[in-house]
């Protein structure tokens, strides 16, 4: 039976999940298209999604920007990022197909008869690819702009659904920088637009390594009766670059680490590992269990002991001098900025209560590294001489997130020979020996879930709050405390991250 018939099969089970999901007709509105996250992730993205069949023909996507450019022109942009960029092979009939829908509106934010042009150019899209009225909006562009193109999209009509059509608005992090400013743009975006039809993108919620995460869990009965505090002693949860700001000092100075990745991905990570198994996978289900640990998440009274910032210095990275956060081109010399932050967190349910979390990020550190780390109680008793077991120490469940996506186990084995000697070793999953085919971006999984109307990967503004929660107190904390601890770039951090650790007894995973 061939792929169409069985899609046209009227007693195919519809729940049969082995056909891939594809998107219906529709038209994809890019607010920022000249900037990086649209020419290396967002363009690319399109592309890899329509090379594997996933984009209908009645797909078009328009470019909105300030520039002086005729359709060719944003079509050569794509073009050029797509073959600098994509994930999949570059395929002539792919993009001869997937360009005669690319167009381009040049406009500002604040030009009425720019949006009315682009009302226009998304109507003619509708005749000509067949799109359907259906419109999303992906708003690549900083915060202080959201209200603009907001209030633009609903005086031009375009915010408002035909009947049988949808209309999507689409948020990239932060969402704001506190808790206040958190709520201020949710109103300004459910002036517009109806909760259901807001997708709030965090890309790390697309990474495959992530959403195994939930598969690990709840698809074995392996793991399940250990996950509770009977068994794990603490998790480590980290997220560590090896590069420096780059070219983002215009966004960083003054947002920092902890608002920049503990907010979004590392809580989010948090939430996917201590919550409870949803009673389906279904996008409130998984969303209410989500909340409902974030709401139990405790920040330690203490946070002067549990809570580290730092700042990375000139050093070594790669064998190759680098400057201080403080000499980088658009900082200020006497910023206060955290580029690593690390913290204790603790979550009082009866699954995790006295386990603690430890979270930690930060820039410039020895290596590139992001997994979550359940490290299991010791042994209560071993039978065998201490010298037998002297280099033995916690068996950990280690998903590795980024970059050798997978999962280790680490338990004590018995070494080879005529004597009892045990040591650590570990057993690997991996993503890319296991599979034939390499993972998908998690900007193909997301975009896709956009055009389909799919959110289970996307926060609610309930768990964006309840995360500004979380983090506003220790910011606030540290605003009245002194400025960041330097550490050298190339190194793990600050020493006060592992003191952090010691206090507890206890020490970060070699990464």
């Amino acid at each position: 039976m061939t792929r169409i018939e069985n899609i046209l099969n009227p007693l195919r089970d519809p729940r049969d999940k082995r056909l891939p999901r594809v998107a219906g007709p529709c038209v994809l509105v890019l607010f920022g298209v000249t900037g990086d996250l649209a020419r290396k992730k967002l363009l690319p993205a399109i592309y890899d999604l329509a090379n594997r069949g996933l984009l209908p023909p009645g797909f078009a996507v328009v470019g909105f920007a300030r520039r002086d450019w005729e359709h060719q022109d944003f079509r050569q942009l794509a073009h050029d990022a797509v073959k600098e960029h994509a994930r999949t092979p570059f395929r002539e009939e792919v993009w001869n197909q997937l360009s005669e829908g690319i167009h381009f509106v040049p406009g500002t934010f604040d030009d009425d008869a720019a949006f009315e042009q682009l009302a226009t150019a998304v109507k003619e899209l509708d005749v000509k690819r067949g799109t359907g009225g259906n419109y999303a909006f992906y708003l690549s562009i900083p915060p202080k702009f959201f209200q603009d193109v907001v209030k633009q999209l609903q005086r031009s009509g375009l915010s408002k659904p035909s009947e049988g059509s949808w209309r999507r608005v689409v948020i990239e992090k932060p969402f704001g920088h506190d808790l206040a400013s958190a709520r201020e743009l949710n109103e300004i975006l459910h002036e517009v637009f109806p909760e259901e039809s807001i997708f709030r993108i965090d890309h790390y919620l697309g990474k495959e390594t992530v959403q195994n995460i939930l598969a690990l869990r709840f698809a074995n009965t392996l793991y399940e009766p250990i996950w509770n505090r009977s068994y794990v002693d603490h998790v480590q949860i980290t997220m560590a670059e090896d590069i420096g700001i780059g070219g983002r000092a215009g966004y960083f100075d003054g947002i920092g680490a902890a608002r920049d990745v503990i907010q979004n991905h590392l809580l989010q990570l948090l939430a996917l590992t201590a919550m409870e198994e949803p009673v389906s996978f279904e996008a409130e289900s998984v969303r209410a269990e989500k909340a409902k640990i974030l709401s139990a998440v405790r920040l330690p009274a203490d946070l002067d002991t549990y809570s580290v910032r730092g700042q990375y210095a000139a050093g070594w990275q790669g064998g190759v001098k680098v400057p201080g956060f403080r000499e980088e081109e658009g900082i200020s010399p006497g910023s206060r900025t955290d580029t690593y932050a690390a913290m204790r967190l603790d979550i009082d349910t009866r699954r995790w209560a006295g386990v603690p979390f430890y979270l930690r990020t930060g820039k410039r550190l020895a290596r590139r590294a992001t997994e979550v780390a359940l490290m299991f109680q010791r042994a209560p008793h071993l039978p065998f001489a201490q010298t037998d077991t002297e280099e033995l120490g916690q068996n950990a469940l280690v998903i590795r997130v980024q970059p050798d996506e997978g999962v280790t186990l680490r338990f004590g084995s018995k070494v080879p020979g005529t004597s009892m000697e045990v040591r650590d070793v570990n057993m690997d999953f991996d993503y890319g020996e296991s599979f034939t085919e390499s993972s998908p971006e998690a900007y193909e999984r997301l975009l896709l879930d956009v055009l389909i109307g799919d959110p289970p990967l996307f926060p609610r503004q309930e768990e964006v709050e309840l995360s500004w929660r979380i983090l506003d107190p220790v910011e606030e904390y540290w605003d009245k405390h002194g400025a960041p601890e330097s550490y050298p770039s190339g190194s793990w951090g600050p020493k006060a991250a592992d003191e952090m650790m010691a206090r507890d007894g206890r020490a970060w995973r070699r990464l």
